[in-house]
């Protein structure tokens, strides 16, 4: 592992196959009171008013229809999304005749990377082209390759073929495997000109859907909801005006756009690299060998296949899309692996590593139970960083943001005073916001340069999903400026 990925984001980055993800979420609703988990039913139809919406399903096993009602619905009903088909938004889309196929396959792979350990494995040989993800790699793999449908219809494939296929992908005939599920697919991207209609939203792959090359689209659509869920709560607690879920579309579309561009460039590098091999179409596998082994002997070609292979960084190196993104920028990132923290409006609250004082006053000790997760983020399955590095990365700047809170973070050698008036200007609203004073109720413990930011900048108001509303210098009217700020989000004229 990197450890210095740990000076940008208090996780390292985790390659969480999605069925593993699925049942923690199981796990985590059926312990939630406030959720009602239905299982075999589809949408069937939806109409809505301007208070409600109804929502027709249909009970699979008996082909019953029920109908629910609600004030808002989020469909997540996947690419082929009969919600949006319903709701009638069209979506941008680019295409392309590759089709692809995905073999989920159960095997250790441990005896064979040895201490090569990695999240990507490219295939070179030719009679398995493509790559594995290591999910796990004493169990689920997912081995990903091009499929010529002209020699092979994908009609025509069987679990044998698929053997065929993972026994060249591992190179060792002793290494037993199961073959879990394949499914083929055709490389495309797809966005939706619009996530909303009315008081229905789309999220996830509903509202954008990309090749699964650089494992972007599940972040996207938890993202997606990141975004839309405070919003919803502050219309229903009449906070906010409906306007407020306006922004939605507007915030979201421009990244999942980005997201699929990069996905897309992402699957055409790799299958680049290993056409330049000089393998592609060559149905005689010891010909194409020969053509690889001699394409890596050439001092010139060598040099392509190395420069490709550079060329993939951005495929499991892109944390500047995951959250090195600005809402209200229209401008892609220049590179998906370069992230430099931001203090934007619209960018999100840049990490920095934080302890607090040992004998911290009543405010702030009361904020620190009522908001702060019940444990602090565990790093010591990193085995580069040592005890004293482990103690130090506890809480990140990130952990003073709650969910439904605004929280306003100021710099130490700002006067404060005047902070009152937003205090009572949100209390006032109904909005709850939080007050952090660097070098009173917190300290930076690694990162400098976001104690130099907030010094010499003033202050942040950051929003409950953890993205930067509005920045306030020392120089300007910093509550009066906070206070438009709200009130224009929230969609309600000056109090």
């Amino acid at each position: 592992m990197d450890p210095a990925v740990l000076d940008d984001t208090p996780e390292m980055i985790h390659n969480i196959p999605q069925p593993a993800l699925e049942q923690e979420l199981s796990n985590f609703i059926a312990k939630d009171p406030n959720i009602t988990l239905i299982k075999g039913f589809s949408i069937h139809g939806v109409e809505q008013t301007e208070d409600e919406v109804v929502a027709t399903i249909e009970e699979r096993s008996t082909g019953n229809l029920h109908q629910t009602k609600s004030r808002h619905l989020i469909a997540c009903d996947g690419r082929r999304s009969k919600v949006r088909e319903l709701l009638g938004i069209e979506s941008e889309s680019e295409d392309s005749d590759q089709t692809m196929m995905t073999i989920h396959f159960n095997a250790n792979l441990r005896p064979v990377v040895g201490d090569r350990v990695g999240m990507l494995y490219w295939i070179m040989d030719p009679i398995a082209a493509g790559f594995i993800i290591g999910y796990d790699l004493d169990g689920i793999q997912v081995h990903i390759s091009k499929v010529d449908v002209e020699q092979h219809p994908v009609e025509s494939w069987t679990e044998y073929m698929c053997r065929a296929k993972i026994c060249g992908a591992i190179g060792k005939d002793d290494v037993p495997f199961d073959i879990v599920s394949y499914r083929p697919w055709v490389f495309r991207r797809q966005v939706a000109f619009s996530f909303q209609k009315g008081n229905i939203f789309l999220a996830g792959d509903a509202a954008h859907s990309f090749p699964p090359t650089g494992g972007l689209g599940l972040n996207c659509g938890l993202a997606d909801v990141h975004n839309l869920a405070y919003k919803i709560a502050l219309v229903h607690r009449g906070v906010a005006t409906p306007s407020i879920l306006s922004t939605y579309t507007a915030e979201r579309r421009g990244v999942a756009d980005s997201y699929s561009k990069q996905s897309v460039k992402n699957g055409k590098e790799i299958f680049a690299l290993l056409q330049s091999l000089k393998t592609a179409g060559v149905e005689d596998v010891v010909q194409a060998r020969k053509n690889m082994m001699a394409a890596f002997a050439d001092p010139a070609q060598r040099t392509q296949v190395e420069a490709g292979i550079e060329g993939q960084r951005e495929h499991f190196d892109n944390l500047e899309l995951h959250i090195g993104y600005v809402y209200g920028d229209t401008k892609p990132p220049a590179h998906a692996s370069h992230y430099s923290p931001k203090f934007l409006p619209g960018a999100r609250l840049p990490h920095a590593w934080i302890s607090f004082p040992g004998q911290p006053s009543p405010e702030t000790e009361a904020a620190k139970r009522f908001l702060l997760p019940q444990k602090p983020v565990d790093v010591s399955y990193v085995k580069e960083l040592d005890m004293g590095q482990v103690r130090a990365c506890q809480w990140s700047t990130l952990d003073l943001c709650g969910p439904d809170f605004w929280t306003l973070v100021w710099g130490q050698e700002q006067e404060i005073p005047h902070i009152t008036l937003l205090q009572k200007h949100c209390d006032m609203i109904g909005a709850r916001l939080n007050i952090w004073r660097l070098g009173v109720d917190f300290e930076i413990v690694r990162q400098s340069w976001f104690a130099d930011e907030l010094v010499n900048g003033g202050g942040v108001l950051i929003r409950p999903d953890q993205h930067i509303l509005a920045r306030v210098s020392a120089e300007t009217n910093g509550e009066e400026d906070l206070i438009v700020e709200v009130n224009k989000h929230l969609g309600i004229s000056k109090c």
